[in-house]
């Protein structure tokens, strides 16, 4: 992978990349052989600072500060509140009503190392999400979020009962298949095994709104990357719905 072609925005002070899913943004504290965002970062640059993080198999955008400076205004940007965070995920099943928020503290699941839940005793923790389109299986979602705890998004869709789909932590790691959309499907005469159109995390980091050091706005969008598009695209093939996406 080259760094150039994911770098979505940059300037003096900071790059802006549309991270793959599948790629850890810092390095692993158990296992350093593992490639991470931040590694290539300081193999291309030689210095930068991390600002904010994103899962391993969330896909999209993430800032990266390259000085000191930078890094220490960005940083208390993002810790203030004052980066307005959009994604896009498709989660299970229909959400009722269609707009709304979750306003759910998070905290470590007791148990579980690695795992989140919602919990009076947890850290505040607010979502705000609106259904773009409804398919019946899936739902195609913008979400806000407005606090920054770990897997907010996703503990936030199973406490509601509509899981990010492909969430093997929060729901179930079923891949999507085309022949679970499309009926009468049926497998090419030289294929012997269907192959999944999504088979990752269905969550996507779409824009970033912030201020820069000079008092300049951006708006920063990273389109939605083509594996869980594949899916948007059937499902409206199949369930009658054609429209473009608006947002």
């Amino acid at each position: 992978m080259r760094i150039n072609d994911i770098i979505i925005k940059e300037t003096p002070d900071f790059v802006i990349l549309n991270k793959p899913a599948g790629l850890l943004t810092i390095p692993d504290r158990h296992d350093n052989q593992l490639q991470s965002l931040q590694g290539l970062l300081r193999k291309h640059y030689g210095q930068i600072f991390t600002v904010h993080r994103l899962d391993k198999d969330t896909s999209g955008l993430i800032l990266f500060a390259k000085n000191e400076e930078a890094h220490k205004y960005y940083s208390q940007l993002f810790e203030g509140r004052n980066v307005k965070k959009f994604y896009q995920g498709l989660v299970n099943g229909q959400l009722i009503p269609a707009t709304g928020s979750v306003d759910e503290p998070i905290m470590e699941h007791p148990v579980v190392k690695g795992k989140m839940v919602t919990n009076r005793k947890g850290k505040n923790a607010l979502t705000d999400y609106e259904v773009v389109e409804s398919f019946g299986l899936y739902s195609l979602v913008k979400l806000q979020i407005h606090t920054g705890r770990t897997h907010q998004i996703r503990v936030h869709m199973k406490h509601l009962g509509h899981p990010i789909a492909v969430d093997e932590l929060y729901g179930t790691n079923a891949p999507v298949f085309l022949s679970a959309i499309k009926k009468n499907y049926k497998l090419g005469k030289r294929t012997e095994e269907e192959r999944p159109l999504l088979s990752r995390l269905a969550l996507h980091a779409w824009q970033l709104h912030f201020k820069d050091q000079q008092g300049e706005e951006h708006i920063v969008e990273a389109p939605l990357p083509k594996d869980i598009q594949a899916v948007v695209t059937q499902l409206r093939k199949n369930s009658g719905q054609s429209s473009e996406l608006v947002l």
